[in-house]
């Protein structure tokens, strides 16, 4: 069973999405009831590649009120938990030029935190408005079928 805990509310307009990764997080037990009660951001982060390991940068976990001095940063670098074929594959896809790792959701599943990353490309302003011509066509065409429908 899968619990959302946030959603990047920009990486499916902002860049193609060719491949996702789930990866495991390497966090402190503050962390972890922070995100229990859904109090985390990752709008403004992105993984990076570091000495062959992944490290999520600029996520945002608040700060757990229960937890006194023993507290954790609220925007650490947090490492990725991902397999070693997994790593090479990525390291050999960001050398190529353009593609960037974006977190696209974090969320618990079987009571373990897990990220979405996936390998993007950024779009052009031209792309993101194809997209919505080609969106706005779709729903035009729902529209007639329906009214054709009754």
């Amino acid at each position: 069973m899968e619990k959302v805990i946030c959603t990047h509310p920009r990486a499916r307009r902002d860049y193609h999405i060719e491949e996702r990764f789930e990866a495991g997080l390497e966090l402190k037990g503050s962390e972890v009831k922070s995100l229990r009660t859904s109090q985390a951001s990752i709008k403004e982060s992105f993984a990076m590649l570091r000495d062959n390991e992944v490290f999520l940068i600029n996520s945002y976990i608040a700060p757990y009120e229960a937890a006194n001095i023993f507290n954790h940063e609220t925007r650490r670098e947090r490492k990725l938990l991902l397999n070693k074929h997994e790593i090479k594959r990525l390291i050999g896809k960001t050398q190529i030029r353009g593609y960037t790792l974006i977190p696209i959701k974090m969320y618990f599943k079987n009571g373990k935190a897990k990220v979405e990353i996936a390998l993007g490309k950024g779009k052009k302003v031209l792309d993101r408005r194809e997209d919505i011509k080609k969106r706005e066509a779709d729903r035009e065409m729902e529209r007639a079928i329906k009214q054709k429908r009754y």
